[in-house]
């Protein structure tokens, strides 16, 4: 088995960078969204949603790059365009979304298609014992897992 320079099998490493790059083209889909909804929500609740649109949305950037630095460190180049991130992603494009709930909705969706990719992603990196890649997917499971929880207690408010 032919190993890159980071120790690890070089045909599987390729594979993960390909999945990689997808979670990068649906994390760039959801960051624009969440752009829109932080732009567009109107209502009793703008002032809170507005704020943690904003709070999601830059959480969402860096996590983009962490993503993309990661396929660099992997070898392999990370998508850029805006044709291969529509082409690549699984998620609902959000346009012109003003109401709360609708919102919240759509975050939710966007989160559980991530979180499969990041699930995927995580049981290739463990196989190859990639540990960077791992702990990435780690994290972000974790930190997207309380925000549905979230997320999903919001919906369930009464009015």
């Amino acid at each position: 088995m032919k190993l890159n320079a980071l120790g690890l099998p070089v045909k599987e490493t390729e594979i993960l960078a390909v999945e990689l790059n997808i979670l990068l083209a649906n994390f760039q889909i959801y960051y624009q969204n969440l752009r829109g909804l932080h732009w567009n929500i109107k209502g009793k609740r703008f002032f809170d949603l507005h704020l943690k649109f904003e709070e999601l949305y830059n959480d969402s950037q860096l996590k983009i790059d962490l993503i993309a630095e990661r396929v660099l460190t992997l070898g392999e180049t990370p998508l850029h365009t805006f044709e291969d991130y529509i082409s690549n992603s699984k998620l609902k494009v959000g346009k012109n979304i003003h109401n709360d709930e609708e919102a919240i909705v759509l975050i939710v969706n966007s989160l559980t298609e991530l979180l499969k990719i990041e699930r995927i992603i995580l049981s290739q990196s463990d196989e190859i014992n990639d540990e960077g890649t791992n702990a990435m997917m780690s994290d972000f499971i974790k930190e997207q897992e309380k925000t549905m929880w979230m997320m999903n207690a919001w919906l369930e408010e009464k009015y």
